[in-house]
């Protein structure tokens, strides 16, 4: 069986040899795998410090009147657990992945802005530590990851906490928008040839749509970062109620950003999904064409939501009705993903990997979320349980029970393409089934505790029937879940000194990351496989009936 030949990169790409040994070559190195690897390890940590700060937040919660944290203190734990989640874990986790995995994916020997891509990992770092100082200088952000006006205004937050958050956020941000610019550049101008969009991985393809949603989305948040930064040290009177300004126009700014921000945290798992199902059923991804555009609805309609979260505010009529029309919309190419993901494993040759149990959970746990999420949609159901434990319960099935659910899938699938080493599959199942377990005692009883009207954002609670239960069980589901990631990292430590060598191509993927050695050279590849379809490899292995020669709808030749 002849093999298609190779295409060899044009020499004058290969960039300059730089040695990629020692602390001073990962402190000063301008390499994406390098830089992606960076983004992981200092996510983990954050993950860890986040999830320390939850299970804090439990034990207080664990019984009524329960002294165990103090008001004060419980503000400050909920804000930066909430900020450490979703700004240095989440968002940059994802970014970790594309800036290692996306070259590779469309055949490129690096990002298209190597000294920008590192300058918004090093923004990433100090915005971390810019925020975690403000515990040893005098008190931490206590406001709220929202940090709704006038709570962050002088005098009710005269700490440094909330200076420490706007400036660290701010920082984040700059770091945030330079990635996404790297990487839709990288896209765009970097594929390797006969690489179309319309033959992009679904994963680059999520990327790329969600880079320009931080690109809309973001810059709302930095403007009202400054605007609270003036409105403290300067005097001036933006939120400021008592001076003529507009608490008001605190949550018009901060939710044009943060429901889009919704969708820049779960559109790259999209494309984890996408990719894993389709390689562990051994089928291709069904309805390419509708994933893809349902992305591109997604990305416009996100813009077009953000006051669904402010309802209570008394927008009146006409803009409840509009915002709560497209927040139902929202859900229908939402719902295209999940059946076409379905779709796609029917049938299927399933191999159940800890990869595999955790993309196929996704759906399941993300679905969840997004009902619940339709529930907002409806205004009278949203003024009910608007500030109740209903909503904490609907954000964690949609950012952990979804996104954080595919990046453990990620780890599991391309960790053999980082490292050389596979993960140990048996810590992986019990990893999995500690974290579903846990997760769902912590999140799913917590829909009950809305119903019954315990609210949140409080840090305790009076003994109302029921709500002592259903708090306990909560807890213990939260530690359940916090060894289910303990036994995560002490598989990435043992898998990385004695792990199963994985080889090139472990998993059989279709995509040209697994056309090159386990980990990458410096420089990616030294040669490039042909691209004539969206599953290269496969054309590669199967010269004989190739992607490209399959009739339309069953590979397609456009593809």
């Amino acid at each position: 069986m002849s093999a298609i030949p190779l295409v060899p990169e044009p020499t004058e790409a290969l960039p300059r040899v730089r040695s990629n040994e020692g602390l001073l070559s990962w402190i000063a190195t301008v390499d994406h795998k390098q830089i992606g690897i960076l983004y992981l390890i200092t996510t983990v940590f954050f993950l860890v410090v986040g999830g320390l700060e939850a299970l804090l937040m439990r034990i207080q919660l664990a019984q009524p009147r329960n002294d165990f944290l103090s008001p004060q203190v419980y503000n400050q734990i909920f804000t930066m657990h909430g900020t450490t989640m979703i700004f240095l874990v989440v968002m940059p986790i994802l970014i970790g992945f594309a800036n290692y995995v996306v070259p590779l994916m469309i055949g490129a020997r690096d990002m298209a802005f190597p000294r920008l891509n590192a300058l918004g990992y090093w923004l990433l770092l100090f915005s971390g530590l810019l925020l975690y100082y403000s515990f040893v200088s005098g008190g931490a952000p206590d406001a709220g990851w929202f940090a709704d006006a006038p709570l962050s205004e002088q005098p009710y937050s005269t700490t440094l906490g909330m200076d420490y958050y706007a400036v660290g956020l701010l920082v984040n941000g700059m770091g945030t928008v330079a990635a996404a610019i790297n990487l839709i550049v990288t896209i765009l101008k970097f594929r390797a040839p006969g690489l179309s969009l319309r033959r992009l991985p679904l994963f680059v393809w999520m990327v790329l749509l969600n880079s320009v949603l931080i690109i809309l989305a973001l810059p709302a948040l930095n403007a009202a970062l400054v605007m609270l930064i003036f409105d403290r040290y300067l005097g001036a009177h933006f939120f400021r109620a008592m001076t003529g300004g507009q608490p008001l126009l605190w949550q018009h700014v901060f939710w044009s950003f943060g429901h889009p921000e919704v969708y820049i945290m779960v559109l790259p798992a999209f494309g984890m999904i996408s990719e894993i199902l389709p390689v562990f059923s051994r089928k291709p991804i069904y309805g390419y064409g509708f994933v893809a555009g349902s992305t591109l609805a997604i990305l416009v309609l996100s813009l077009l939501v953000y006051a669904h979260h402010m309802f209570v505010t008394g927008l009146g009529f006409t803009l409840d009705l509009t915002f709560g029309v497209m927040s139902m919309l929202i859900a229908i190419p939402t719902g295209v993903k999940v059946f076409n993901w379905l779709a796609t494993v029917w049938g299927g040759r399933i191999r159940f990997t800890t990869a595999m149990c955790f993309a196929v959970a996704f759906p399941f746990l993300f679905s969840i979320g997004g009902v619940t999420g339709v529930q907002f949609a409806i205004v009278p159901i949203d003024k009910q349980l608007t500030d109740s434990y209903y909503v904490v319960a609907h954000m964690h099935y949609v950012l952990f029970g979804g996104t954080f659910f595919a990046v453990m899938a990620a780890f599991y699938y391309w960790f053999p393409k980082i490292t050389g080493r596979m993960l140990s599959e048996r810590l992986g199942k019990q990893q999995f089934w500690l974290m579903f377990i846990g997760f769902n005692m912590t999140f799913l009883i917590q829909h009950v505790l809305g119903w019954l009207g315990m609210p949140r954002r409080v840090y305790t609670y009076d003994n109302n029937p029921g709500w002592d239960i259903m708090n306990m069980i909560s807890t213990i589901g939260a530690f359940i879940l916090a060894v289910g990631v303990l036994v995560f990292v002490i598989n990435v430590f043992v898998s990385l000194r004695a792990g199963k060598i994985a080889g090139d191509n472990p998993w059989e993927g279709w995509t040209l990351e697994w056309a090159t050695s386990s980990p990458p050279p410096l420089y990616n590849f030294d040669q490039v496989p042909p691209v004539r379809s969206r599953r290269p490899l496969w054309d590669l292995a199967h010269p004989e009936r190739p992607d490209w020669k399959h009739p339309v709808g069953h590979g397609g030749k456009d593809q």
